[in-house]
């Protein structure tokens, strides 16, 4: 992917591996959930300013993380993040979860983000301006 935005670096300490002696599956929800955290402001802006300036806020739809290569402990990490899709009520981004001195893929993570009202507690339809801000961002998914 080209075009991504770093979201979060982090160390696979030994209490986070299992049995087997890798990262538990767990712990790369724990990174790739953190990480999420930081797609709206590193996009656009706060949730809180989404909900000041247009009354919704985005929820996720949908989460599905692809193992690739097992972590060990002492590895140190990097989880960067492009947007693969826009839809009128949806954003789709990938997460990638990259060991820091290899740049190999060990995870990945694709989030759907939809907007929602929170007064009808429905979807919403994207504001204009949130839409304009992330397209020269989009990625078609590889």
């Amino acid at each position: 992917m080209s075009e991504t935005k770093e979201l979060l670096r982090g160390v696979i300490h030994p209490w986070y591996c299992d049995t087997f002696g890798h990262m538990n599956v767990r712990w790369y929800s724990h990174f790739f959930d953190d990480a999420a955290f930081h797609v709206w402001p590193m996009y656009w802006g706060s949730h809180q300013q989404m909900q000041s300036q247009f009354q919704v806020h985005t929820v996720t739809a949908g989460a599905n993380i692809q193992f690739r290569k097992e972590l060990l402990a002492g590895d140190l990490i990097v989880v960067d993040c492009a947007i693969t899709r826009l839809g009128s009520k949806s954003a789709t981004f990938m997460e990638r979860m990259m060991h820091c001195d290899t740049g190999e893929v060990h995870a990945t993570y694709e989030l759907i983000e939809v907007f929602f009202d929170p007064q009808t507690r429905k979807s919403a339809t994207m504001p204009e301006e949130i839409r304009n801000a992330l397209l020269p961002f989009l990625i078609p998914n590889e």
